[in-house]
Order: C-alpha cells, then structure tokens, then sequence
C-alpha cells in the first residue's frame, strides 16, 4: 500500500513540475491582435497587410490579423470601442472623430491614439477624357463614385463638395475603388473619387482600360473656403506622369493617412510595433509592399498629427529624439 502510494506521489510531483514547466517549451499563448485597413485595392490595405504580417513574423508571441474595413471612419469608431487594436485613420477623421464632428455623428471617440505618419493622402478626381467634364464644376448632376460608406473617401468627398456646394447636387454612388474603376470604364459612372497615396492601383487600373483625366481639385477647394474649414487639409501635387496618360501636373489636397491603436493597448506592444517597422530593414520592407512607404521616416514620424499619441508611441518617438506638441501629448 506504501508503494502505490508512493508512486502515485510521484506521479502527482512529475506532473506538476510539468505543468510550471510548460512556459519555457515556447508553448505560452500568444498575444493577439487585430489590425483595421481597408477596401480591396486601396492603399491602407497593402499598407495594414504588410505591418500585420511583419509583426506576426518578427515577434515570436505576437500574432496581427489584418481585418476587413470600409476605411478610415470605421477604423477611427472600431479602435476607439476595443473591436480592433489597431487601425489606419486619416488625420483629419481622427481630430473630427474625437472632437464630435463627423459627418452625420456628434459622439465623441476619444479613444484613437495616434502611433505614426504613414503616408500623405491625396484627392483623386478622375473623369474619362472626351466626357466633357473639363473642371470640378461640371460634377452637377453627374454620377461619381466616393468610395464605400463608412470609408475615410466619402467622408472627405463630403467635406469637400459640401464645402464648394456641390454634394447635393451630384448623384453619389459608395462604391469601393477597384469596382468604381470598373464602373467608370463601362459608363455606369461619370466620375470616381480616390483619396489615397499615389501611385493608386485602381487609378492605374482605370488608366489601363481607359483614356482618363483628373482635374485639379485645389483651387476649388480654396476659393469654396473647405481648406478653412478643415485645417488639416494642406496642398500637394501629384507629378505629371505618375499615371498612364496624365502628362500634366494635378494641383489637389491631402490628408495624412495614420497608423492609430487604441489606448488601451499595452504600451510595450505599440513600442515593440514601432521598433519593427521603423527601422532601416522595416522600412525597406514597407517599401517593397507600396512604393508609397516611401514617405515614412523616424524623422517625419508626427507628421500631420494634431491629436494625442499613444503612450507607448511617445516613449519610442522620444527615445529617437523627436519633439512631440501639446496636442500629440493629449495636453
């Protein structure tokens, strides 16, 4: 009887040695995360994937899901309630968002921290050549295509035409990108509205098929005071040449397309994120994934940000000697 129960005494102590034994097999679970980007075709997607996937590769107990998104609002709203940890917002959704001033929505999503510049966005404004669409004006009673509901695209295009008077009287349509591209082509639209880093693959694609144009959108936007009225919106030029067939200069506007968390997330996490991708061999990466992340730097890293950033981004950014503003300090 001594011996079974000796043994069973044994059995009980290997099995509970065992059992503390098990973190050091690499068997922890691993932390997960979910990453907002958006619609298929657009930049913040090549942009979401590519993170989430180098993340997931290089932090051995860190797994980054890119998750399926309209854009940039939904991103901003979706971070902001815990949904998703991390996301892709425009700069100006994420200063309307926290300040209550999103169109058609008064709450207030304090929640979205800023981590870093990734990109600037510019207004695309494409209209096919022959159309008789020759400036913005010509718009009234045309249909065009915005970009899906909920993406940070149709929020700007409303802010935009809404500005210089023209929302109301155009037929809008929330179409995706890559489907408007299409639409264009086969005449079920007049005009498409892209608000992404250039070069854009729908935009190209829509080249591809098509003899397009796009017009200029800054000068309109000026002289309707919509630049005024969203201070974050500042002038840029897309190259003649950056699209087939567009052999001109395109004077437009851009916001600054940000990579966002949400506060909550543990600083180590939003530190360890930023110490992957910033870095010489992270960054190279990110240009191999987009030719657009050619505009991240450490040095331009709080480019475009006017409202708190992340804590864990401060201590990063920081330590790399950057100067953050009140606002970015939440102050």
């Amino acid at each position: 009887m001594r011996t079974v129960t000796r043994v069973l005494s044994l059995i009980s102590a290997l099995a509970l040695v065992a059992t503390f034994a098990l973190p050091s097999t690499g068997l922890a679970a691993k932390i997960r995360l979910g990453f907002g980007g958006g619609p298929e075709g657009g930049t913040f997607q090549y942009f979401s994937n590519g993170i989430a996937s180098r993340l997931s590769k290089m932090q051995a107990d860190l797994e980054v899901s890119n998750m399926a998104s309209a854009g940039s609002v939904e991103n901003a709203r979706r971070v902001n309630s815990g949904e998703i940890d991390f996301g892709i917002s425009y700069s100006g959704d994420t200063y309307l968002a926290r300040n209550g001033r999103l169109t058609n929505d008064t709450n207030k999503y304090p929640n979205v921290h800023a981590m870093a510049f990734l990109y600037g966005a510019p207004a695309h404004l494409i209209v096919l050549d022959g159309s008789g669409i020759n400036e913005v004006a010509d718009l009234a009673g045309k249909r065009i295509a915005v970009g899906g509901a909920g993406s940070g695209a149709a929020a700007a295009a409303q802010r935009y035409f809404g500005a210089i008077g023209l929302w109301d009287k155009m037929n809008v349509e929330f179409i995706g990108y890559s489907k408007a591209a299409a639409a264009i082509g086969d005449g079920l639209i007049d005009a498409m509205w892209v608000f992404a880093g250039f070069p854009n693959s729908s935009v190209i694609q829509a080249a591809a098929s098509n003899k397009i144009k796009i017009l200029s959108t800054y000068e309109d936007g000026k002289k309707g005071g919509a630049f005024e009225q969203y201070p974050f919106y500042a002038p840029l030029t897309i190259p003649a040449g950056t699209y087939s067939g567009v052999d001109y200069d395109v004077k437009s506007f851009q916001d600054s397309a940000l990579w966002v968390a949400n506060k909550d997330v543990a600083p180590e996490h939003v530190y360890n994120a930023l110490a992957n991708i910033y870095t010489k061999e992270g960054l190279s990466y990110m240009v191999k994934v987009k030719s657009t992340a050619k505009a991240m730097s450490v040095k331009g890293a709080l480019t475009g940000i006017v409202t708190p950033v992340h804590a864990g981004a401060q201590k990063y950014w920081k330590e790399q000697g950057l100067t953050l503003t009140m606002d970015q300090m939440g102050h």
